[in-house]
C-alpha cells in the first residue's frame, strides 16, 4: 500500500448522476475496491448541471488518506475549476493531482490500480494509459 493508505480518487462531472454512476462502475469493476476511497463531485450545490469548487474540495478532503488524491474530470469547465483550486494552493489536500485521462476508462484504471496498493504516480499513469485502449 502506498504511504498513508490508498490513493484517493475524485470524479468530477458536470452531472451529479454521471459522477456517482462512474464511481459505482469503477468500484464495481475493481471488485468493489472497498479500501479505495472514491468520491463523486458532480453538478452544482443546487443539483444543477455544472461544476462546484466547494463540492470538489469537499470530495478531495473526504478521500485523502495521505497517499495523494487523483482527480479525473469530464469536460472543460471541470478541468478549469480543478486547475483553479490547485493554483490557490490551500483548497485541496497536499498531493492532489489533476489526471489527464478519459473519464470512464481512466476512472476504472485508477481505482483498480489504487486497489492494488500503487502510489499516486502509478495511479496517474494507469488512468492516462486508458487513452490508448482501442475498441476496434
Amino acid at each position: 500500500m502506498s504511504e498513508g493508505g490508498p490513493v484517493g480518487i475524485v470524479l468530477v462531472s458536470h452531472s451529479a448522476q454521471v459522477a456517482a454512476a462512474v464511481a459505482e462502475l469503477a468500484k464495481g469493476l475493481a471488485g468493489g475496491a472497498a479500501e479505495v476511497p472514491v468520491a463523486p463531485a458532480g453538478g452544482t450545490e443546487g443539483g444543477g448541471i455544472g461544476t462546484s469548487a466547494e463540492l470538489i474540495s469537499a470530495a478531495a478532503a473526504s478521500v485523502d488518506r495521505g497517499a495523494g488524491v487523483a482527480v479525473l474530470t469530464d469536460l472543460g469547465s471541470a478541468v478549469l475549476t480543478v486547475k483553479a483550486l490547485l493554483a490557490e494552493g490551500d483548497e485541496l489536500p497536499e498531493g492532489t493531482r489533476l489526471v489527464d485521462a478519459p473519464f470512464v476508462e481512466g476512472a476504472v484504471a485508477a481505482v483498480v490500480t489504487a486497489a492494488a496498493g500503487a502510489d499516486l504516480d502509478a495511479v496517474e499513469a494507469a488512468a492516462a494509459e486508458a487513452y490508448s485502449y482501442r475498441k476496434v
